[in-house]
Parts: C-alpha cells; sequence; structure tokens
C-alpha cells in the first residue's frame, strides 16, 4: 500500500494494549533494513492496532497480560505517520526508538502525572502565556448562571498541569463549585471555601449531580476566607496540606455578591481590597506545600474614568508572602454575563469615553518558596 493510501487519523480517545507486545512488534519494525520493509510494518501495526478485538498478536488481548499501556489513538498514529513519511530509513528508526522510550518508560516531575516521554500527546495542554478559549464549557453541571463564575477550562487547565491524581485542591472563593467539579473529573479531592450560604447549598448540590467515578472527596465549606481557620477545615477531610491552591476573587466591587460586610465585593476602597486579599493568601499558603502552585485569576476595573490595574496591584501582595512569580497568563474572553447582548452599547461607549472595554482577565501563577 502507498503511504499516500494509508489513514493516519487517530481519534482522541484513550486505548488499551497489551504493552509487551506492543513493543515487541516496534522492535521488530527497528530492526527493518529497508524503508519499503519499515512502512510495511507500520502499516501492519497500525491496521492490527485499529481492530477492537483480540489478534494473533494480542494487542488487544490484555485480559491476560499484566503490563498493559494505557495511550491516546491519535498521539499514536501521528507518531506513525510521521515514521513513514520520514525520508530516510535512519530518521524512521529514531523515530520509532523515541515512540518507544515513550511506552517503555514513564518520566514524569513532581507535581503533575504527564508522561514527559509523550509529551506530544497532550496538545489540549496550554503552555502559551495566551488563552484565547472560544467558549465556556457547559458539559454536565456546568452553567453561567452565577455571575462572576470562571469558565471550568481554567481550573481544569492548571489542575493537569501542577497536580498528580489523588491530590488536594483548596478555592478560597469556591461559587457554585466550578474548580470541585472539574476536580471531581479529573480524579483531584477538593475543598471550596464559600461565604454565602444559599450558594454553598449550590455548590454542593451541583458536585452532588456530577458522577464521581475516582471516589474522591469534593466539598465547599462555608466561611469567611479572610478569617477561616484553614487548618480546621481541612481536618474535617482529614487531610494537613493542599498541592494546589486556587483563588478567583471578586475584582472588586464591579459585581455586588452580597450585602454582606465581609464580601470582597463590599471592600470599602481598593486598599481595603488588597488588605483582605493579603490576609487570605498569607492564611491559605500555611497549609500549601512548599513548592507547590497557587493561581490568581482577577481582572482589572475601570471607575470614574480611570483604568485601576487591579490585577497587578493584587499581584504584589501575594510577593510579599513566600512565592515566587512564575508566570502571567492573559485570558481572552468575548463576554461577560454582564454586557451579553450589549455589544455595541459597550462600542458606542468606549468610542465616546476614550477606553477600551475589557476582553481580557489574569492568572498570575505562583510557587511556593
Amino acid at each position: 500500500m502507498l503511504f499516500e493510501e494509508m489513514d493516519f487519523e487517530g481519534k482522541d480517545k484513550e486505548i488499551t494494549l497489551n504493552k509487551q507486545k506492543l513493543l515487541s512488534r516496534i522492535e521488530d519494525t527497528i530492526k527493518s533494513d529497508t524503508r519499503v520493509e519499515l512502512r510495511e510494518k507500520v502499516y501492519k501495526l497500525k491496521s492490527d492496532v485499529s481492530k477492537f478485538n483480540p489478534d494473533k498478536d494480542g494487542l488487544w488481548n490484555i485480559f491476560t497480560s499484566r503490563e498493559l499501556v494505557k495511550i491516546n489513538q491519535k498521539y499514536l498514529f501521528d507518531e506513525f505517520k510521521q515514521i513513514v513519511a520520514s525520508h530516510s530509513l535512519e530518521r524512521s528508526i529514531y523515530y520509532l526508538k523515541r515512540l518507544c522510550k515513550g511506552i517503555a518508560n514513564v518520566r514524569t516531575n513532581k507535581v503533575n502525572d504527564l508522561n514527559l516521554n509523550q509529551w506530544k500527546e497532550y496538545d489540549d495542554i496550554l503552555t502559551d502565556s495566551l488563552w484565547i478559549l472560544k467558549k465556556r464549557d457547559s458539559s454536565g453541571v456546568h452553567n453561567s448562571v452565577y455571575w462572576g463564575n470562571f469558565i471550568p477550562q481554567i481550573p481544569q487547565q492548571l489542575m493537569k498541569r501542577y497536580t498528580k491524581k489523588g491530590e488536594w485542591v483548596l478555592d478560597t472563593f469556591a461559587g457554585c463549585g466550578t474548580t470541585l467539579i472539574e476536580a471531581q473529573r479529573l480524579g483531584r479531592n477538593s475543598i471550596g471555601i464559600e461565604l454565602q450560604e444559599d450558594v454553598v447549598a449550590i455548590a454542593n448540590g451541583n458536585i452532588s449531580f456530577e458522577s464521581n467515578p475516582h471516589n474522591t472527596f469534593n466539598k465547599v465549606f462555608h466561611g469567611d476566607s479572610c478569617t477561616v481557620d484553614y487548618e480546621a477545615v481541612l481536618q474535617k477531610a482529614e487531610v494537613k496540606k493542599v498541592q494546589l491552591l486556587i483563588m478567583h476573587p471578586p475584582y472588586f466591587d464591579i459585581i455586588k455578591f452580597s450585602d454582606d460586610s465581609r464580601d470582597l465585593s463590599n471592600a470599602k476602597d481598593v486598599d481595603n481590597f488588597l488588605q483582605k486579599m493579603n490576609m487570605i493568601v498569607s492564611k491559605a499558603s500555611q497549609v500549601l506545600d512548599k513548592g507547590r502552585y497557587f493561581a490568581l485569576v482577577i481582572g482589572d476595573k475601570y471607575t470614574k474614568g480611570e483604568w485601576i490595574p487591579l490585577g497587578f496591584l493584587t499581584m504584589q501582595e501575594v510577593l510579599k508572602s513566600a512565592f515566587t512569580l512564575k508566570s502571567i497568563i492573559v485570558k481572552n474572553f468575548e463576554e461577560t454575563f454582564g454586557k451579553r447582548n450589549q455589544k455595541e452599547l459597550w462600542r458606542y461607549r468606549a468610542l465616546v469615553g476614550g477606553f477600551y472595554i475589557f476582553k481580557h482577565e489574569y492568572i498570575f501563577l505562583f510557587k511556593k518558596k
């Protein structure tokens, strides 16, 4: 079969194969004497992997094997495509050896489960400092009814990069439970703090309606993030430390979330808001493991004809604690709940007022010293 006739378009799904059989087939392909022989073996291997039933070589015969490998089909087929498209036998063999190494050996780091020997598999994980997200994830119980909740893709990305399965995540502004829902889906344990009791009930209701295939602990507790005893809250979950800290506070008074004077959206002024954020960061950071990450999601505000760099002012407050700034991510969003169906009005206001319309917010990423 000609290379051009071979379909290497794999599906973005995880498949389970007999690890030793797969490695044996790849190693046999590496021994090829010519490009033609090598290509034929890759074609045959791709064809066998595509079959969803046991074959004579046992690639799908996973029930009798103690060693299995879970691998993304699209990633695997992309590797096959690159191998057969190479212009020399030596280069094809190089790619085969790299694939073999990625399957045989798992290389991770201290803060996630990603196999760095298969780094090309994770094309869904963002590594640029500009995140352009088309629309919020509304799957399952996720919704945008609650003003100010952030899009699920943000905690999802953060947990994939900075936690392992079974580790603990703390969200000090839990809202309706967006972070905790994503944690439950990804097999992470999570704890949320929320000031409004009625919102706590909504959040825990949402979490309970979401399936929990990994049997993890995910619960929002009622409390004021400024004064709550974080160690006592963690004790309720029988844990002492968390491995990721996430905060998505109110952007000062842009949205009034309640009439509670403790609510950051009711802070007296920007300085008072920053003082409270300093208190929250100082207290919550005590239950974050050393060397682990803290993500602050926040935007700026515009008042009385002046742009207030609330994000960077809050960032400076965080840096007064034991944190190192690792990244500043700019996340683009097309519309907010408050500006929905008012694009023309806001464009007119911008032209009249001489300002630019907010279409971004920041994700400040810190590492605990």
